[in-house]
């Protein structure tokens, strides 16, 4: 079965987060032994991203994914997944929300030592924890919807959704 229009679009989304995700972990990954400089145009483009990609794409994400895929599969037999992954985005939203405070400030006055290891850490595992998530709504999620939405379902999910972008 081909893509339905919501996993397509839910897919590229994925794949946007698995490049700010890729960033990140560079950035971490370069800065290991010293402070990162706000100033750095790389550091900075990843600072300023944040409230973009953490508040903004990553809310609308999960908030759209709970309040109307994971109902829809639940009324139709399938809870398991959406219960699931809900319990990873009540994980994953206060790191996003600790990045985004430490990324503003860091903008505005720079990295200390302790700001940068509290950074670091939290950028860490909020890494590890979406590059998890992303892999297993590619593996299950996805094409269970393909699977389980008519035409009819699909374009109303897909409108609702591109509808609040």
């Amino acid at each position: 079965m081909s893509a339905s229009r919501i996993s397509q679009t839910l897919h590229e989304e994925h794949q946007a987060t698995i490049a700010f995700a890729t960033r990140l972990e560079s950035l971490l990954a370069r800065q290991q032994r010293r402070l990162p400089d706000r100033a750095d145009p790389a550091v900075a483009m990843v600072l300023r991203s944040l409230p973009a990609v953490l508040d903004g794409e990553l809310r609308r994400h999960f908030d759209f994914e709970e309040a109307r895929l994971f109902s829809h599969l639940a009324a139709i037999g399938d809870a398991a997944i959406g219960e699931h992954l809900t319990s990873e985005h009540d994980a994953m939203r206060p790191l996003g929300a600790r990045l985004v405070a430490l990324g503003g400030q860091a903008l505005n006055d720079g990295f200390g030592d302790a700001s940068w290891m509290e950074f670091r850490g939290a950028a860490a595992e909020l890494c590890e924890r979406l590059l998890a998530h992303v892999q297993k709504e590619e593996m299950v999620l996805l094409p269970l919807l393909n699977d389980a939405l008519d035409p009819e379902a699909d374009a109303r999910l897909y409108d609702d959704y591109v509808g609040n972008a």
